[in-house]
């Protein structure tokens, strides 16, 4: 990377990675629909607060948090404070598929059920110091950062945030029971499968539970519906999808497993008010 860059893409990095900052005025610019994002993301909320759904649950987050996204990830910003400051590193997805690394984004299997953990102030000063410290190397002439040694950088990263889950997280979370448990991994599997399992069903046969027991639980996790999951899945993808593609309206229904447009357009009516066709113009 030749020079910071003052935005965050909302898709992909346009460079292997990017190192910077931003405040609550520029992030509430994406509050307006959700996106599929294809880079990684590490950042530290530095002030302020904020809230944002990832995937298909929606996080509060506060002062000394990070968030860890992996490629393709749903992303919608509902809101961030006026005094907010985010720090943010970003790697492309071009970065993170042409190096070996054990997994195309590790640290996101480290906490499978939060993307977002609370560090301690310490913790919290040191990673900002990092961040102004690259910074500052990415701006040198010549630059004193390169792909080579961010590299390295994301294996630090890993580590880093390992020892945070390792020292602090017992402390910051609180533990899962089995009712929790079967939701986070009905959620993990409807991500996976949302594109062609349409029904609960499905799901339940996969986890070897009954449709009853599976509901029951959803519920008293969650308060929705088993089938609410799977409808948030379906629509997050095709809202951003209209929003962020010029796909017609047939490829995106076949995209999510709808053989018949005319059923898209009715299913996806019925929950939004309006047709996709209205939505990606409105």
């Amino acid at each position: 990377m030749d020079k910071q860059d003052n935005s965050i893409p909302l898709f992909d990095c346009p460079v292997d990675y990017l190192i910077g900052d931003a405040t609550g005025e520029l992030m509430n610019e994406y509050c307006r629909f959700p996106c599929k994002i294809k880079c990684g993301v590490f950042a530290l909320m530095v002030e302020g607060s904020a809230s944002a759904t990832i995937d298909i649950t929606k996080y509060p987050i506060k002062k000394n948090d990070v968030a860890i996204l992996k490629p393709d990830s749903f992303l919608l910003i509902h809101e961030f404070s006026k005094d907010a400051l985010v720090y943010y590193i970003l790697f492309s997805s071009a970065f993170l598929e042409k190096h070996d690394f054990n997994d195309r984004f590790a640290l996101n299997t480290l906490l499978p059920h939060n993307p977002i953990i609370s560090i301690n102030e310490d913790s919290a000063a040191a990673l900002k110091d990092l961040a102004d410290a690259l910074t500052k190397a990415c701006n040198t002439r010549p630059p004193m950062i390169n792909t080579e040694n961010v590299v390295h950088l994301f294996n630090f990263l890993q580590t880093t945030y390992l020892n945070f889950i390792s020292h602090e997280g017992r402390s910051l979370s609180k533990p899962i029971d089995r009712k929790e448990e079967i939701y986070h991994d009905y959620v993990k599997l409807v991500m996976a499968h949302y594109q062609e399992w349409h029904h609960v069903n499905n799901y339940a046969k996969a986890m070897r539970m009954s449709i009853p027991h599976l509901s029951s639980t959803v519920r008293q996790v969650s308060n929705k519906n088993a089938r609410d999951i799977i409808d948030d899945a379906i629509l997050t993808d095709a809202k951003a999808q209209l929003k962020m593609s010029n796909a017609q309206v047939k490829t995106i229904a076949l995209s999510l497993g709808f053989d018949n447009v005319a059923f898209f357009n009715r299913y996806f009516r019925s929950h939004v008010n309006m047709t996709p066709k209205e939505y990606r113009n409105n």
